[in-house]
């Protein structure tokens, strides 16, 4: 059998001791007693709402190698028969393994930062890189304190290409986090106003995110967004930081990965961009100009990891948005179709006149209306109300002529935006969701977006609940 780890590696990484009769290795690792497999190891951390000692026998239950456990926590696992590796603090524990895991791999390793785009932009290199060799990359959005750890400690040793998110809403959150990864390649995808209730100003987000710079290996690369305004900050900082390699990307004259032409469409885009001095056609399977930025830094981080370029170029043709980010759902209704854009699992202003911009492009059929239906943005702290507000400009640009509105912040946009726009605003997400299902018709297309904290997720759910897929003539 193939183990991700010895059971005597483990312990000799995280300090540990055992007590019962431990396996020779694990398969895996899980913080999850529900969704682990068999021949995995349960890490019973300590969150601020679940402790994972209260879960330990459900592990075991379900099928659990061994059992990671607080010192502190004996007494209260009672007579629980089962293996164990006891340390002092599983969260603390799993960082030392997380640690292990970079000190034993020759992977390459590239670590993705940013205001927007962090997950897509893993997705993608993750997506351009399996041609290439043995991808391991972060599930889901797991780029915080033990989101991170746990995606290093679950890194197999024979992995080619390594791939981190690392997120932040406070100063000083990447700086550990990018110690532990020790990245080849790191890219900024932009600095916009996320988290902006954290911070002063984008300044002082683009200092949070630069932390990123310090955890480079030496001769590192770092990959920058050319067309972003805070570009000069960021670069500043990384010849402070003394980083041996500074690329850019973006539109830009200068930028080293650039983007010179952009064809939109509905389904897909094409990209022409000029990367090593040559000027290349890239088909994109995913829309969006956003989607087609951070594909310049996606190819430009697989250049300098050394893959395949040609494979790696194929596979963005086959690139689909992930759920909650762009994924689309051709749904029926009566005896036509209306399409759904899935946009609900993260919103700042960047990201919303991103998503904006995609339901502008999106093809509707007959009558069919361009609907948006948008939930609060949270995380802005003072700035709420203009920044909700402020969505008026991009959504009277685009043509967008429905608007429906969920959330106590989104009634600043909703008194902002002019009489002619149709309007639905409900104070809560179910109550719009009644709205959605009631009102959505043949040819529309819905675009959903919000924080993933507001709930509007319900809405997309409650659509694909109630209406099956299309099954009819495209």
């Amino acid at each position: 059998m193939s183990f991700l780890w010895t059971t005597s590696d483990m312990m000799a990484a995280m300090h540990g001791r055992p007590m019962g009769n431990l396996p020779e290795g694990i398969t895996g690792i899980s913080i999850d007693s529900r969704s682990l497999g068999n021949g995995e190891a349960f890490f019973a951390i300590k969150g601020d709402r679940v402790d994972g000692h209260d879960y330990a026998g459900v592990a075991m239950a379900n099928g659990a190698a061994l059992l990671v456990v607080s010192e502190a926590k004996l007494p209260a696992l009672g007579r629980l028969n089962a293996p164990m590796i006891v340390v002092d603090d599983v969260l603390d524990a799993m960082v030392r393994l997380g640690c292990a895991a970079r000190d034993r791999s020759a992977a390459k390793i590239i670590a993705v930062t940013g205001s927007v785009g962090k997950t897509t932009t893993k997705e993608m290199l993750r997506h351009v890189l399996e041609p290439s060799g043995r991808v391991h990359a972060s599930v889901a959005s797991f780029n915080n304190h033990w989101g991170v750890p746990l995606t290093l400690s679950r890194m197999p040793e024979t992995t080619d290409f390594g791939i981190f998110e690392i997120g932040m809403n406070h100063a000083d959150e990447i700086r550990p986090l990018v110690q532990m990864v020790r990245p080849h390649v790191a890219i900024i995808t932009t600095i916009a106003a996320a988290h902006l209730g954290n911070f002063k100003d984008l300044g002082e987000i683009a200092a949070a995110k630069a932390e990123i710079m310090e955890g480079l290996v030496d001769d590192g690369h770092l990959i920058l967004n050319r067309d972003n305004d805070q570009f000069d900050i960021l670069e500043k900082a990384a010849v402070s930081q003394g980083v041996a390699h500074v690329h850019s990307f973006g539109s830009s004259a200068k930028a080293d990965f650039r983007m010179v032409e952009f064809t939109g469409g509905s389904e897909g885009a094409v990209l022409w961009a000029v990367i090593d001095g040559k000027t290349l056609e890239i088909q994109l399977g995913a829309p969006g100009r956003h989607i087609a930025d951070n594909a310049l830094a996606v190819i430009g981080a697989a250049s300098l990891v050394g893959a395949d370029m040609d494979a790696a170029l194929a596979a963005l043709e086959t690139l689909q948005p992930e759920k909650g980010r762009g994924a689309r759902h051709r749904l029926s209704i009566g005896s036509g179709s209306f399409t759904l854009i899935d946009e609900s699992y993260n919103a700042n202003p960047a990201s919303m006149r991103a998503a904006i911009a995609l339901l502008r492009d999106a093809e509707v059929s007959g009558e069919g209306r361009r609907i948006a239906v948008l939930g609060d943005m949270l995380e802005m702290g003072e700035f709420a109300g203009r920044i909700h507000a402020e969505l008026s400009v991009p959504l009277v640009e685009a043509g967008i002529r429905d608007v429906w509105l969920a959330g106590p912040e989104m009634a600043h946009l909703r008194d902002a935006l002019p009489a002619d726009i149709h309007i639905e605003y409900r104070e809560t997400v179910d109550d719009l969701k009644d709205v959605a299902l009631s009102s959505v018709a043949a040819g529309d297309v819905v675009m959903i977006k919000s924080s993933k904290g507001t709930g509007c997720g319900r809405i997309v759910s409650a659509l694909l609940d109630a209406h099956p897929v299309f099954s009819g003539a495209a």
